[in-house]
Parts: structure tokens; sequence; C-alpha cells
């Protein structure tokens, strides 16, 4: 990996997410038009990708698609029950977040929806129960495939070029440090306290702990896939489930994200767990070395 490559890469993706998060700053905070700015912003690590291969263009096409991990891998079957495991296991993680903040009584979950209800103005003609139940069968089945495309402008930069060319610090030092540049990467909004609004420009550390610690699991499922495309459907599944608190929250006692559900300090818990786990059991030394390539 050449120094110039990182460096363009990392000017492009977050220079071109401050870039495009400039109208909120200049408009004083997360207003109307965040969702599609934010939209737009996840593809700037994309781009970054894109300008380091117009740098260089020496590299067959094909080779270079399968050096930054844009193929199924080697081994496509392994791609295939990662892919799974990546699309049907995050709500799982989620749920397991929002049980262990219920168990220890920072989240007050209200089975009669009240939040929701609150969120709506009343109760809807077909019933906030099947609101409910329809937003959580789509929150595992079809949100993470639709979430999964913005998420491709992401995790393409994050975790199937950037990851790669950091293993020459070790394994755990480029993982780490992928995650924490993911983080910072999300600066343009989580200094306006995105996420995390009690904490304002504090959201930003709390948000780049997050990613740290989840930015683990995504590369493992890169680097023990040779393909980036489960820490894609990872990515999409993930923004699909993190408003379960939302969802099973008390309008009594509204859920403080700070602490409670996947986004929040308890979450870091299984998170971290997990990331451990499997680690341990399924070491990256089998996994696919990867292949450089600018």
């Amino acid at each position: 990996m050449g120094r110039r490559d990182l460096w363009v890469f990392l000017l492009v993706a977050l220079g071109g997410a401050w870039l495009v998060a400039l109208p909120l700053w200049l408009a004083g905070g997360l207003g109307s038009g965040f969702p599609w700015l934010a939209g737009v912003m996840m593809f700037t690590p994309t781009l970054g990708v894109l300008a380091v291969r117009l740098l260089d263009r020496r590299v067959p096409a094909r080779e270079w698609a399968r050096a930054t991990s844009l193929t199924f891998g080697p081994d496509k079957g392994r791609t295939v029950v990662l892919l799974l495991a990546a699309w049907f296991g995050t709500p799982l993680l989620s749920a397991a977040a929002v049980a262990l903040s219920a168990a220890i009584g920072v989240l007050a979950v209200d089975f009669d929806f009240s939040l929701m209800r609150e969120a709506m103005g009343g109760a809807p003609p077909i019933g906030v129960g099947t609101v409910v139940l329809i937003q959580l069968v789509s929150m595992v089945l079809l949100a993470p495939l639709i979430n999964s495309v913005p998420a491709f402008g992401e995790e393409w930069g994050w975790r199937g070029w950037l990851l790669p060319r950091l293993q020459g610090f070790g394994t755990w030092p480029a993982l780490l440090l992928s995650g924490l540049i993911w983080g910072v990467w999300h600066a343009p909004l989580t200094l306006l306290g995105y996420n995390y609004p009690q904490l304002g420009p504090w959201s930003a550390l709390l948000f780049t702990g997050f990613c740290v610690i989840y930015g683990v699991l995504m590369g493992w499922l890169r680097l023990y896939s040779g393909s980036v495309w489960p820490a894609v459907l990872c990515h999409g599944s993930f923004n699909a489930s993190a408003g379960l608190p939302m969802i099973l929250g008390s309008a009594a006692e509204p859920p403080n994200v700070v602490v409670a559900g996947i986004t929040g300090l308890v979450g870091w818990v299984p998170m971290a767990a997990l990331a451990l786990f499997v680690m341990r059991r399924w070491p990256l030394d089998r996994a696919p070395q990867p292949v450089a390539a600018a």
C-alpha cells in the first residue's frame, strides 16, 4: 500500500463527508435535509476507492475487483453462510442488547407500545400492534436488503479497501484502527448530536467507541470471507434494527439511548463478547489472505 493511496482515500472519504454535511452546519443542526444528505455522505468512502483507482489503473479490473473484495471470495459457501449470519444474527444482537438493557433496568419495555403510539399521534386504523409487527418483520426480512445499498457505499471503502491495507500493522491494530477511522468519519453528523441528541458534540466520542467495537465484527466478516458483502449486509441489517428500543420503549420512561440498546453503552457488552468469541473460535489465520492492489 502506498502512503499516497491511503492519504488520497482518507482525503476524499473524510473530506467528502464534511463537504456533504456542510449544509447542516450552515443551517445550525440536523434538520429536514438530514436524511438525504446522510445517504449521500455514505458514498464518500466509495468515492475514495474510485479516486485511488483513477491514480493507478495498471492493475487489471478483474484483479482489482477481487483485491477490493467485490467478489464472493475464494470459498463461496463460507461467504453465503456469513451473509446469512450477518442478515439474521444482527437483529438478534440488537434484541439481546434490548433484553440486557431491560434486565438491568435501564430500559422500560412496554408491550402496549405506548412510545410508538405517541410517535404516531394515536392508534392507527390497523392498530399499533399490527404496525409494530409489520415493522419487526420488515426489520428482519426487507429493510436489511434495502439498507445494504447505501451501506455498500461505506463498506467498500472501510472494509473492502482500507482494512486489508492496514493489516501491515497487524490484524488487531488494523481492525481497531479501521473502526476508529470509521467513527471519526461520522463526526460531521455526530458533532451535531446524531444518535445521542442529549450529548450534543460528545455524541462523536461515544459513537466512535461503538464503531471501534462493531467494526471488529464487520472486519472479521470481511477478512474471514474474503468478501465485502457479509459486512455490507451486516451494516444494512444493523441500520434496520438499531431503533428497536424506540419501538419497544415506554412513553412514560423514554429510552436513554446513551445507555440502552445496541448503540448504547449496554450494547457494547454483547458486541464485544461476540467479537472476542468469533475471533477466538474462527481465527483470521484461517481466512483467505488479502490480495494487494490499488
